[in-house]
C-alpha cells in the first residue's frame, strides 16, 4: 500500500510526533496488544488548536506509519485531508481524557484478554507483584456503559479517572496516559503485565499481597517524581528493536 509521505506538509515537532506514535502503534503490534482495529492511540500536538493524531481506521497495527497517521481536531473532523476513514466513536475516550487532562500527550487503550478479565473481576488490580504496585499507585476505574460512543459518558469518565495515569475501564480493557508517547507505553507495558501475572497467580495457591505500606511508598515516590525513565532509556531501546525487523513506520 503507497502512503504519500506528509513529511514536507508539517512542521518537524509533528513529525518526530507521527514517527513516534507509529512507533508506538507498531510496538502494541509486535507485543500481542492489538485487538485487529479496535483499539486507538491517540496523541495531541502541542499549540493551541488542539489536534490530535490517531490511527487511520481500517488499518491494522502493523502497517501504519507515520503519514498514514489522520490529524483531527477535537470532534474528529480531519484537520489534514486522508484517505482514511477515522472512527469518531473511538475517539469518545481519547477526546474525554484529553480535554480534561492538559498534562497527557498520549492516551493509549488496549482490548487484551488479560486486561479485560481483570477489569471483569471484582477485586479489580491486586497487589500480587511489582508490577502491581506502580499500577496500584495511580488506578482508577470507570464502570461499564456500553460501546463508548455517547458523548454523555464523557463527564463521568472524566470525573472517574481524576489525575490518575492508570484507568481500568469495567468490563471493556486498559487506559494508560502520559506526558509522552515512550510514558504512555511503558505504562501499558507495565499495566498489562500486572494483569497476566495476576491471572497467572490466581491460577495456583493461595495468595501473598504485597504489605500495604510498600504501595503506599510507591504512589508517595511517584507523586513527587518529575519525570519517568522510559523516554531515556526503554523507548531508544524499543525503536532500535523496530529498526531491525522493519523500519517503515517512519515512512
Amino acid at each position: 500500500m503507497h502512503i504519500p509521505s506528509l513529511k514536507d506538509q508539517v512542521s518537524p515537532e509533528e513529525w518526530q510526533l507521527r514517527v513516534d506514535l507509529a512507533a508506538c502503534y507498531r510496538l502494541v503490534a509486535l507485543y500481542g496488544w492489538s485487538d485487529l482495529v479496535f483499539t486507538h492511540i491517540s496523541a495531541r500536538i502541542p499549540g493551541p488548536e488542539h489536534h490530535f493524531l490517531i490511527n487511520p481506521y481500517g488499518l491494522m497495527f502493523d502497517e501504519i506509519n507515520a503519514s498514514s497517521l489522520v490529524k483531527v481536531d477535537q470532534q474528529c473532523n480531519k484537520v489534514i485531508d486522508s484517505p482514511f476513514p477515522v472512527n469518531p466513536a473511538g475517539f469518545v475516550i481519547h477526546s474525554a481524557v484529553h480535554e480534561a487532562r492538559e498534562d497527557v500527550q498520549c492516551v493509549l487503550h488496549t482490548h487484551t484478554r488479560a486486561g479485560v478479565a481483570v477489569s471483569a473481576q471484582k477485586c479489580g488490580v491486586l497487589p500480587l507483584s511489582q508490577q502491581s504496585t506502580f499500577v496500584l499507585a495511580s488506578l482508577a476505574y470507570h464502570d461499564y456503559e456500553g460501546v463508548a460512543f455517547r458523548d454523555e459518558e464523557k463527564p463521568r469518565l472524566q470525573a472517574d479517572m481524576g489525575h490518575a495515569n492508570f484507568l481500568m475501564l469495567r468490563n471493556h480493557g486498559l487506559l494508560t496516559v502520559g506526558k509522552s508517547i515512550a510514558d504512555a507505553f511503558l505504562s501499558m507495558y507495565t499495566f498489562e503485565a500486572t494483569c497476566q501475572i495476576q491471572l497467572s497467580a490466581q491460577a495456583g495457591g493461595e495468595l501473598v499481597h504485597v504489605n500495604p505500606m510498600i504501595v503506599k511508598g510507591v504512589a508517595e515516590s511517584m507523586r513527587v517524581q518529575t519525570g519517568g525513565l522510559g523516554g531515556a532509556f526503554v523507548w531508544p531501546s524499543l525503536i532500535r528493536k523496530l529498526d531491525r525487523t522493519d523500519a517503515s513506520y517512519k515512512l
